[in-house]
C-alpha cells in the first residue's frame, strides 16, 4: 500500500497485478510505503475502510481516493500458478510438484478452493458490501493506470519489469475454462464493469 498525503491518494496493492513494480517506481514519491509484511502490503478495501481510511480522514479532514488494479480473472489465476511454481523451488517439500495448471484451476473451482490455496479472489480484495475501490483499472490497461498516476502525482513514471514468472503451460480445455469462469462469477462481473480507456 502506498499513501500519497498531499494528493489524497492511496494505492491498494492487489496481489498478482504488478504491485511490486509499481511500489518500486513510486516508493520515493509516497508519503508512506507499507510493503512488509504481506498483510500490510496487500491491505484490502475492507481493512482500509476499517482502519486506515478513518485515520487519514481524521488527520486531514478529507477522504482519500483509493486506486487499484484488477487482472482478468483467469489470467490472474495463471499468474498465481506461475508464482507458486517459482516459489515452490524454495520449499523443500515442493507442494506444487506434479500439479498442472488444469489441476490448480480445478482446485480453485471447488467450494473453498480459493481459501485452501491461500489466494482468495480479487472481488473480495476490491469490494466490501456495496463499497468498492474508488478507481479500479484493468491490469491489461496499465498505460491508462500510469497516465492517471502521472496526472495525480505530476511526474513521469516508468515501471520496471520485475518478478517475471517462469514460462509454463497454463492452457485449459474449453470445458475446464468454462467451469472455472462459472465459479469466478463475482470476479468476472467486477472485471467486466471496469471502465477502459
Amino acid at each position: 500500500m502506498l499513501i500519497f498525503w498531499d494528493q489524497r491518494l492511496v494505492f491498494l496493492a492487489t496481489p498478482k497485478t504488478g504491485s511490486t513494480a509499481i511500489e518500486m517506481a513510486l516508493d520515493s514519491l509516497a508519503s508512506a510505503s507499507l510493503q512488509r509484511p504481506a498483510a500490510l502490503k496487500h491491505t484490502d478495501i475492507a481493512t482500509y475502510d476499517r482502519f486506515m481510511g478513518p485515520w487519514l480522514q481524521a488527520q486531514t479532514g478529507e477522504t482519500f481516493t483509493t486506486v487499484a488494479l484488477m487482472r482478468e480473472p483467469v489470467d490472474w489465476l495463471r499468474s498465481w500458478y506461475r508464482f507458486k511454481l517459482r516459489d515452490d523451488h524454495d520449499d523443500p517439500v515442493h507442494p506444487m510438484e506434479g500439479i498442472s495448471f488444469a489441476d490448480f484451476a480445478a482446485e480453485h473451482a471447488r467450494a473453498g478452493g480459493p481459501a485452501h490455496q491461500g489466494i482468495g479472489c480479487q472481488s473480495d480484495f476490491l469490494t466490501a458490501g456495496t463499497r468498492r475501490v474508488d478507481r479500479i483499472f484493468p491490469y491489461e490497461d496499465i498505460a491508462g493506470f500510469v497516465d492517471f498516476l502521472e496526472g495525480r502525482l505530476d511526474c513521469a513514471i516508468e515501471l520496471p519489469r520485475i518478478n517475471v514468472p517462469p514460462s509454463v503451460d497454463v492452457t485449459l480445455d474449453d470445458a475446464a475454462e468454462a467451469r472455472l469462469r462459472e465459479t469466478m462469477t463475482r470476479d468476472m462481473a467486477l472485471y467486466d464493469s471496469l471502465v477502459r480507456a
